[in-house]
């Protein structure tokens, strides 16, 4: 009897930890999400010529969204955000990410984007489960990259493996990337994170390096 009271406290205490860590997520989640919004939310004015850069993102609560728009400003370059419906903000979407990390496929938003006008291709996601996020997954093998560079930027909270920057490497190449670059930043574990000003002057650096 005292050994089921005690299995009982012990489910009891996992059970309000994970809601605690569940409620803790969500809620920074949803406020990084309102603040990257108001960067995100400014209209970019193209410049001529056409742009000759495409900037592609995914991104729950927008922090690596607001890195691509800045590239997108730099570049004077055509931005596009992935939508994906099963990672909304949120308790779903975030169950959705935790148990879909390490898959290569999702639905999409767009699914595809015309980019034979485009010479670089900015591909940028979160790292989950250090791989990155399945949507650019997916992107990058509904897509054509004929002749043109793409550069992979992830953002993350704690490492990525190289096996699946490689892999993602060699998708995109069978795809008929020429170049392939990959830039990352570490951000840290949440309620510990550096800036996204932060964030874009260490990718702004690596982009630098040869």
């Amino acid at each position: 009897m005292i050994l089921l009271k005690g299995l009982f406290i012990v489910i009891g205490l996992l059970a309000l930890t994970a809601v605690s860590i569940s409620i803790f997520v969500i809620s920074t989640e949803n406020q990084q999400a309102s603040k990257n919004q108001k960067q995100l939310d400014e209209i970019l004015v193209a410049k001529q010529p056409p742009p000759r850069t495409a900037v592609i993102v995914f991104s729950r609560s927008g922090s690596t969204a607001v890195a691509g728009k800045h590239f997108a400003k730099k570049y004077n370059a055509d931005f596009y955000r992935l939508e994906s419906p099963d990672y909304k903000l949120g308790l779903k979407g975030w169950i959705n990410a935790l148990l879909d990390a390490r898959k290569n496929q999702s639905v999409i938003t767009p699914a595809t984007i015309d980019l034979k006008q485009y010479d670089t291709i900015f591909l940028g996601s979160p790292i989950w489960l250090y791989s990155p996020a399945p949507p650019i997954w997916q992107f990058a093998k509904n897509n054509r990259f004929d002749g043109q560079q793409v550069i992979l930027f992830n953002s993350y909270n704690s490492q990525f493996k190289q096996e699946f920057i490689d892999d993602f490497e060699n998708l995109v190449v069978q795809k008929g990337s020429v170049n392939f670059k990959h830039i990352a930043v570490q951000r840290g574990r949440m309620g510990q994170q550096i800036t996204t000003e932060q964030m874009i002057q260490l990718f702004e650096e690596q982009l630098e390096r040869p």
